[in-house]
């Protein structure tokens, strides 16, 4: 597993959006966090907002992204958790075609080396929807550091090997 540095970059219009009952913009650390990482990665911030615990609202705010042919894939933060306000996974349901099963597997094991058994709380997932990626990470910085820096960063850069996501978005409205 390496990045093929013969290979070209190809960058991926990335759409954040924290989920949260509390935070603004001044205060969404792990959106930052995340922003960061993508714009370092080389990637392009194609939209950023923040939304309440609100199914119906988060659901027309996935839908609005994933119509649009400026938006690759989405990234969330918040909203992974067991409480009752915590409800990614089922916007996530409501809007996906196939779930992407392994990364929420693979997000707890790596979260798990940082926070041990804590990691069973959250609800990390991915999916996607009509052609764009949706990967839901729950709200804090150590979360978001630990799905970017262990699986985002390598599968979200087109040249990794031997295999990555980007490779195949060309590829994911076949019939």
């Amino acid at each position: 597993m390496a990045i093929d540095h013969n290979a070209v970059f190809l960058p991926v219009r990335i759409a954040v959006l924290t989920v949260s009952d509390t935070r603004t913009l001044a205060e969404d650390r792990s959106g930052d966090a995340l922003v960061e990482r993508l714009a370092t990665a080389g990637h392009i911030l194609a939209a950023r907002h923040i939304l309440r615990d609100d199914i119906d609202g988060i659901v027309a705010q996935l839908h609005r992204w994933i119509d649009d042919p400026q938006v690759d894939c989405i990234i969330t933060t918040g909203g992974t958790g067991v409480t009752g306000r915590d409800i990614t996974p089922e916007a996530f349901a409501r809007v996906r075609d196939k779930e992407i099963e392994g990364f929420g597997e693979l997000f707890r094991w790596l979260s798990f080396q940082t926070i041990g058994t804590s990691t069973i709380q959250s609800r990390a997932t991915a999916a996607v929807a009509r052609g764009t990626y949706l990967f839901a990470l729950p709200g804090s910085t150590g979360a978001v550091k630990d799905g970017w820096d262990g699986i985002l960063s390598t599968q979200l850069d087109s040249r990794h090997r031997p295999c990555n996501f980007v490779e195949l978005m060309p590829r994911l409205q076949e019939r």
